[in-house]
C-alpha cells in the first residue's frame, strides 16, 4: 500500500494492529467476507475467512479498500454525507485488488508465478467487467419484457438468457461453444433476485482501473485525486464525484481503457508462454 502514501499505510497498519477484523474461519462463522462501517462514530469492522492463499489475499485487499474508503469518508464528512453509494463503493476495493496484482506480478520469481497472477487478474476482469455487463443486459431485457406485458415463464427466461450468453461468447462464430445446459444458469445467480445493481460492478472496476492509471501516470497528484474521491463519501451524486476525479463513465473512454487492460494482460500472458516454450526448447 506504499503506493498510496504514508498516511494510508499508517492508518491501515494501526487498524490491523487494533484487530478491526476477524480473520480465520471457525465453526459457526458465516462464510464469505464483508466490511461493516454503518456506525458513524465507530471504526469499520471486517469479516474474513482467510485461508493463506492468493484468493484470500485478494479478498483481504478488496475488503480493506472498503474499510479505508469508510475511514477517509468519515474523517472528511459529517454523518449526513459520510455514507457512499454502491456506485462508488466498489471502486477502492477493485483498485486495491489491481494494486496487489501488479505488485505480485512485478515481484514474481518465475514465469509460472507471473502467469498465475496475470491469469487471476484476467479472470477477475472477465468476471467483474465482462460477465456483470452481460448480467445487466439480461436484467434489462427482463424488465423491458415485463413492461411490455410479455409472459415470462422459466422456459422463456432461459431462452432470453441463452441468447445473450451465446452472443457475448461468440457461440455462432465458433469462439466459445455454449451448451444448452447453461441457459438455465440465471436461476442460480442470487443477484437477479434483488434490485438491478450488477452493472455497478462493471462500472466500479472500470473507474477503479482508470483511477489506478492516474496514480501510476501522475504520481502524488493521482494519489491525492484518488483519496479526494474517497473523502467525498456521499456528498454529491456518485457520477458527479467521479467526473470531479477525472473519470466520466457516460463516455466511452474509461471502458475502452478497461478493454485495453484486458488485451494487454492477454498479450503479456502470450509473451510469457512463448518465452517459457523457448526456454524449454533450449533444454
Amino acid at each position: 500500500m506504499a503506493l498510496l502514501g504514508d498516511d494510508w499505510v499508517s492508518m491501515q497498519k494501526e487498524a490491523m494492529d487494533d484487530r478491526w477484523m476477524h480473520v480465520y474461519p471457525q465453526r459457526g462463522k458465516r462464510a464469505g467476507a464483508y466490511m461493516q462501517g454503518f456506525a458513524y462514530d465507530v471504526h469499520p469492522y471486517l469479516l474474513l475467512n482467510h485461508n493463506n492463499d492468493y484468493d484470500s489475499l485478494s479478498t483481504f485487499a478488496h475488503e480493506w479498500g472498503h474499510a479505508m474508503h469508510t475511514v477517509y469518508a468519515k474523517q472528511a464528512q459529517p454523518f449526513e454525507t459520510a455514507s457512499y453509494a454502491t456506485f462508488t463503493a466498489e471502486i477502492p476495493s477493485t483498485s486495491l485488488e489491481l494494486i496487489l496484482q501488479q505488485y505480485m506480478a512485478e515481484h514474481a520469481e518465475t514465469i509460472d508465478e507471473q502467469l498465475f497472477y496475470l491469469g487471476h487478474s484476467l479472470e477477475k476482469m472477465r468476471g467483474t467487467f465482462f460477465r456483470q455487463t452481460m448480467f445487466a443486459e439480461f436484467e434489462l431485457a427482463l424488465y423491458e419484457a415485463a413492461e411490455r406485458g410479455d409472459a415470462l415463464s422459466g422456459e422463456r427466461i432461459s431462452e432470453m438468457y441463452g441468447e445473450i450468453l451465446k452472443r457475448y461468447h461468440g457461440h455462432d462464430e465458433g469462439v466459445v461453444t455454449i451448451d444448452d445446459l447453461y441457459t438455465n444458469e440465471w436461476m442460480f445467480v442470487p443477484h437477479f433476485y434483488y434490485n438491478m445493481y450488477v452493472f455497478q460492478y462493471a462500472t466500479s472496476q472500470t473507474a477503479g482501473t482508470a483511477l489506478y492509471e492516474k496514480i501510476i501516470e501522475q504520481g502524488e497528484a493521482g494519489v491525492e485525486n484518488y483519496k479526494n474521491l474517497l473523502r467525498a463519501g456521499g456528498s454529491d451524486y456518485p457520477y458527479k464525484l467521479l467526473v470531479n476525479a477525472g473519470v466520466d463513465l457516460a463516455k466511452p473512454g474509461p471502458y475502452q481503457a478497461m478493454i485495453r487492460q484486458m488485451n494487454a494482460t492477454m498479450d503479456e500472458i502470450e509473451r510469457l508462454l512463448d518465452e517459457k516454450e523457448s526456454q524449454i526448447a533450449q533444454y
